[in-house]
């Protein structure tokens, strides 16, 4: 399984619990889309009786979960087997689980559909709209954990060294690249992701870090941001701390860099191979 699948996977199945806790409703299960193809594979099941439904690949366009792919838009049911909303190549499955009212709520990143929340009772009435809100609510929560994985992805990918990478252009498209990792590390939920970005920022400084010389993670972030020119406003949006906050970070980086002035402690941080 890709890195990315599998920190999808990973967040699915936590969005399963919020969506019981959020809904109410006694069964939740989901799965992500299958990269290149217009289906979505059933791998996450909370609060289910039987194994019916796991593995279950559903096709774009066809039952429930086909439907909300397909529309890109949550689609639900009151009772599943008597639908005529819906086509019935799925049935069985669902029976077998005893499901009657189901929802079905998509995941989509960057207009592309990327998974499928459902939620279900075993009896059969109307799901209103305060659940239907509910699940979409923590739908749109998975989405933004999935972009905020992407985006580190993609900011791993740009910060591999390219040749000529020692003129200035390259250091500067280097620091940037590293200011970036340093301000998205900490959004990401998935620890073994956001040890690779550490990971990455480390191999980005050039260098080893002096003797002596130790910032606390979050002083770095200011002092990385710094160095990108950013103003204490904008370091604080990035990184999403008070304007305050940031500066007692960066007053405690000078302090322990020996620095008077905002440029001598990125200089300062450079030498040290603490920045890149």
């Amino acid at each position: 399984m890709a890195a990315a699948d599998a920190a999808g996977a990973v967040e699915m199945r936590g969005a399963l619990a919020r969506l019981r806790r959020a809904t109410g409703l006694p069964v939740a299960f989901g799965g992500l889309v299958e990269p290149g193809r217009q289906r979505m594979r059933i791998s996450e099941l909370s609060g289910a009786a039987t194994p019916a439904l796991r593995g279950l690949a559903v096709t774009s366009g066809y039952g429930l979960g086909g439907k909300a792919v397909a529309l890109a838009r949550p689609c639900a049911v009151a009772d599943y087997s008597l639908s005529r909303q819906i086509s019935h190549e799925y049935d069985a499955a669902v029976a077998e689980e005893g499901l009657r009212s189901v929802l079905a709520i998509p995941v989509v990143v960057r207009r592309r559909v990327r998974g499928v929340l459902y939620g279900a009772l075993r009896t059969a009435q109307p799901l209103g709209d305060r659940t239907l809100n509910a699940a979409v609510d923590v739908a749109r929560d998975v989405e933004q954990t999935l972009v905020v994985g992407d985006e580190a992805r993609d900011l791993l990918s740009a910060a591999r060294p390219e040749p000529g990478a020692g003129s200035a252009a390259g250091w500067e498209q280097v620091r940037e690249a590293h200011a970036a990792l340093r301000a998205l590390a900490p959004r990401i939920t998935d620890p073994a992701l956001r040890e690779e970005l550490l990971d990455a920022c480390g191999l980005l400084t050039g260098g080893t870090p002096g003797q002596g010389v130790t910032l606390a993670p979050r002083e770095l972030d200011v002092l990385t941001c710094v160095a990108a020119g950013a103003t204490n406003a904008t370091a604080a949006e990035r990184l999403g701390l008070r304007p305050e906050t940031v500066k007692g970070y960066l007053r405690s980086a000078m302090r322990k860099l020996g620095a008077h002035t905002r440029g001598e402690a990125v200089v300062a941080a450079r030498r040290a191979g603490l920045l890149p």
